[in-house]
C-alpha cells in the first residue's frame, strides 16, 4: 500500500489514494477484541471517516460444549486476539488503528496485506451457520468417561480423534478386552 493519505490522485503515487476498502486484520490484546471494535467504531465516528472505514468484525462461531454434563451453545472467537477491519488503507488510517489502546499492530506490520474476501466470507458464513460446531479438546492418550450411549460409565483412553466428524475412538475395557469403540464428541 503506498503510505500515501491523499483521497485525490498525488503525485507522489500517481493514483486516487485508497478509498477502496479492503479487510485488514489487527491483533489486540486477548480479551479486548469487543472493546478495541467499540474504540475504533466511535473514533471513526468522531473523525468522520466513514467513508475510509466500513465494518469491523471479530470472527465468532457458535459450539456446543459440555459443562456439568449438560450441552450448552455458546459464541467462542475463532481467532482470538485479532479482529478484522474493513478499511481504505492510507497512513493517516494506519495510524487511527495503531494508536488505539490494546491494539499490537496489524498483521504484517507496517505494510499490511489484506485478505482475500472470500477468507472473510467464509469466516461471516462460519458465525451465522445454523449448526454450531462441538467444541472438543480430546488428544491421543485422554482419559475420558462415556457420559451417553450403550457404553454410559465405562472409562477408557483415546486412541484417535476425529475433528472433520466430530467422532473419537475410545479403547475400553469390555468382559477384560480392550475393545475399540466409536463415540460422539458428546457422548
Amino acid at each position: 500500500w503506498s503510505r500515501c493519505s491523499s483521497i485525490s490522485p498525488c503525485s507522489c503515487c500517481n493514483r486516487l489514494g485508497s478509498m477502496d476498502k479492503k479487510w485488514y486484520v489487527v491483533h489486540t490484546y486477548s480479551g479486548f477484541e469487543k472493546h478495541v471494535k467499540l474504540l475504533l467504531e466511535d473514533k471513526v465516528k468522531t473523525l468522520g471517516l466513514h467513508d475510509y472505514f466500513g465494518e469491523v468484525l471479530i470472527p465468532t462461531e457458535e459450539v456446543v460444549e459440555l459443562k456439568n454434563g449438560k450441552k450448552k451453545v455458546s459464541k467462542k472467537k475463532t481467532f482470538p486476539g485479532y479482529i478484522l477491519v474493513n478499511m481504505a488503507m492510507s497512513t493517516s488510517n494506519w495510524h487511527v488503528v495503531k494508536s488505539l489502546p490494546k491494539v499490537t499492530g496489524f498483521v504484517g506490520g507496517k505494510d499490511p496485506v489484506p485478505i482475500p474476501e472470500n477468507d472473510v466470507d467464509a469466516m461471516i458464513a462460519l458465525a451465522k451457520s445454523e449448526a454450531p460446531r462441538i467444541a472438543a479438546k480430546y488428544i491421543k492418550g485422554d482419559i475420558v468417561e462415556v457420559i451417553d450411549g450403550p457404553f454410559l460409565g465405562f472409562a477408557g483412553t483415546v486412541e484417535e480423534v476425529s475433528p472433520e466428524k466430530e467422532k473419537v475412538r475410545v479403547v475400553v475395557s469390555i468382559f477384560g478386552r480392550q475393545t475399540p469403540i466409536e463415540l460422539d464428541y458428546l457422548q
